[in-house]
């Protein structure tokens, strides 16, 4: 770790996100593009969301838990999107010490609560198809809202603890960050304090924030997966394997993007594909939820449908 006396001691008060790189020509186009996402990512999972809530027929523990995430998406997209799209379109990358801070606890908060949501969504699937006799006494109303209840407030509490030390820090020297957003790691190397105690700290609370819940999801899939195997029919399978495989997707898209941004080896690694993992999960993933779950759920699309001829016989009855 490099010493505070080999730096310059003068405190900075922030921080330039280097973003994708200086090309006047290639801003524009990434404003463009990043702006799309956002707004079909916002209205997608806001349209999900007022599917789940307005649809008696989806008032079941499965799309209650669908409707939180997608919820969270949609903070999730808020958080990272927004001071991205004011950089590509006025140029000034810089951001205050403290906003960065606040950038970062909100997304540690969130993708902590993603993964709890998706642990108790992997939870849900096991119980309807291992043990569907149980399903309505093991998953009902209450078990629910203990499940994101705990999913929220625990990640507040766990980016709390994280974030009260991360203030503490005294940042000199470079001020350069060479991401598109305020992540953990890139942060903490421009720090001019000592960083063990909140190294440590940062490790135990996403081996249990993030390690645990992530370990929930294989192991349910894994009876899950031996359960349908055991089903006689051909159609009692499909049928089976349907009702998670919208989940299964989602799970694989942000498992594999977290993994190769955080866990592989990045030394020998170019920054610019470290970034394009990183949009992957940051970016892309808030965006193609709504998508699978509305095209491989036949009763989000049925809702979906029922929603867009409520809407077009409204809109005949205004021109007649």
């Amino acid at each position: 770790m490099e010493t505070a006396e080999g730096r310059n001691q003068t405190p900075i008060s922030e921080f330039i996100l280097l973003g994708f790189g200086n090309g006047p020509e290639l801003q524009p186009l990434l404003f463009m593009l990043f702006l799309v996402i956002y707004l079909v990512t916002v209205a997608g999972n806001l349209l999900l969301f007022v599917l789940v809530v307005t649809d008696r027929h989806l008032h079941i523990p499965m799309y209650y838990l669908l409707g939180n995430l997608s919820w969270l998406e949609t903070c999730y997209s808020c958080t990272i999107l927004p001071r991205l799209l004011d950089s590509l379109l006025t140029g000034d990358r810089a951001i205050s010490i403290k906003n960065c801070f606040v950038q970062l606890y909100l997304f540690g908060v969130l993708s902590s609560t993603e993964n709890m949501l998706l642990a108790a969504m992997s939870f849900d699937r096991y119980i309807a198809i291992c043990h569907p006799l149980r399903y309505t006494a093991l998953m009902n109303g209450r078990v629910c809202c203990w499940l994101v209840a705990g999913a929220w407030l625990g990640s507040f509490l766990l980016s709390t603890i994280v974030d009260s030390l991360l203030f503490q820090l005294t940042f000199c020297g470079s001020k350069e960050i060479d991401h598109f957003f305020c992540d953990f790691a890139p942060i903490i190397k421009l720090s001019c304090s000592d960083t063990r105690t909140l190294e440590l700290v940062t490790f135990v609370v996403a081996a249990v924030g993030f390690t645990a819940p992530c370990l929930l999801p294989p192991i349910s899939y894994f009876f899950i997966i031996s359960t349908i195997l055991r089903i006689p029919s051909s159609s009692g399978r499909k049928k089976a394997f349907s009702t998670c495989s919208s989940h299964l997707i989602v799970l694989v898209v942000l498992y594999v993007t977290t993994i190769t941004v955080y866990l592989v080896p990045t030394a020998n690694t170019p920054k610019v594909v470290h970034k394009i993992f990183s949009v992957f999960y940051t970016v892309l993933t808030p965006l193609l939820n709504p998508i699978i779950y509305s095209l491989r759920n036949k009763e989000v699309s049925e809702s979906l449908r029922k929603a867009l001829l409520k809407l077009s016989d409204f809109g005949n009855r205004h021109r007649i």
